[in-house]
């Protein structure tokens, strides 16, 4: 009787044990899919963010350059056969959609043969706050409302045309003429924040400005019209500001509220006094900060 009794208990154990390795086996064969499917997601996201972060820079020009930069990724992410949805119909934002079928292996014991991965991506447009690299160069906010974007303006550099409702000249790393020239040629290195308030520059800069923009003119062949390039020396950042300090007859200091881009389409003559152009609508490198203003300069950001 006891000879059975052990018998059966071991026959019991027995069948506990491959019952056991079953489930053993089973869950490390569903983390092994499961790790599958998770570094599939992964590297859809990273495909996806990718693409709508480099499309994001050609929302101000054309949808058909937003489509290039996004399919220009994602065939570099080897990721083409999964793009399932493309948008930036309103062209503030443009979104992907990435969807790839996993075969499985262990699930199928569950009658899980494969699996559809999707991933959503969006960046969209936000206003420059704060940036570093602006020239020394403003325009009232009223006057850029008026003149709009893409129409050919006259930036003033003469001295005597640093007045309310004109373009001014900005002291923007103190007063004096090499002062201007270096942060026209290289952009102030400081950082410049919307509410701030800066100075104005006074003085004859005008041939300090000539030569920076025959600099800045040869520097860049892209064609007039085609503002797209991403390092064209024709296109600067200037600041956008509201009149703060105006006395004597002259503005003394403005406040920033934005920050806008401004391509400079030709070298200035002997006589000039003024730089010709026409303001953009651009992403560049800046952050965006609460209350920005919509003043054509924008930065890029994923949304969730």
């Amino acid at each position: 009787m006891l000879n059975r009794l052990l018998k059966e208990e071991r026959g019991s154990t027995l069948i506990l044990a491959a019952i056991s390795m079953m489930v053993v086996l089973a869950m490390a064969g569903l983390a092994i899919d499961g790790s599958l499917l998770y570094m599939t997601k992964s590297k859809l996201q990273k495909a996806a963010n990718a693409a709508v972060l480099s499309g994001a820079q050609d929302l101000p020009n054309s949808t058909a350059r937003v489509t290039n930069s996004v399919n220009y990724v994602i065939n570099a992410h080897k990721e083409a056969d999964s793009l399932t949805n493309l948008d930036s119909s309103t062209g503030e934002e443009v979104s992907v959609e990435l969807t790839k079928e996993v075969p499985l292996t262990f699930a199928r014991i569950f009658g899980y043969e494969k699996v559809d991965v999707k991933v959503h991506a969006t960046a969209g447009l936000y206003p420059i706050g704060s940036a570093v690299g602006v020239a020394p160069l403003g325009i009232d906010e009223t006057k850029l409302s008026q003149l709009g974007f893409y129409g050919e303006h006259q930036l003033k550099v003469g001295p005597s045309e640093s007045e309310y409702g004109n373009f001014g000249i900005l002291a923007l790393e103190g007063p004096g003429a090499k002062t201007y020239e270096d942060n026209f040629r290289h952009g102030y290195q400081s950082e410049v924040k919307i509410g701030e308030i800066v100075d104005t520059q006074t003085g004859n800069i005008a041939e300090k400005t000539r030569d920076v923009v025959k600099e800045r003119t040869d520097g860049c062949t892209q064609p007039p019209g085609d503002y797209s390039m991403r390092n064209c020396s024709r296109i600067i950042m200037v600041i956008v500001y509201k009149p703060h300090n105006y006395t004597g007859g002259q503005m003394k200091q403005v406040k920033v509220t934005g920050f806008a881009y401004f391509y400079i389409k030709d070298p200035m003559d002997s006589k000039d006094t003024s730089i010709t152009g026409v303001f953009i609508k651009r992403t560049g490198a800046g952050s965006y900060v609460q209350g920005s203003a919509n003043t054509g300069a924008y930065t890029i950001r994923l949304k969730k």
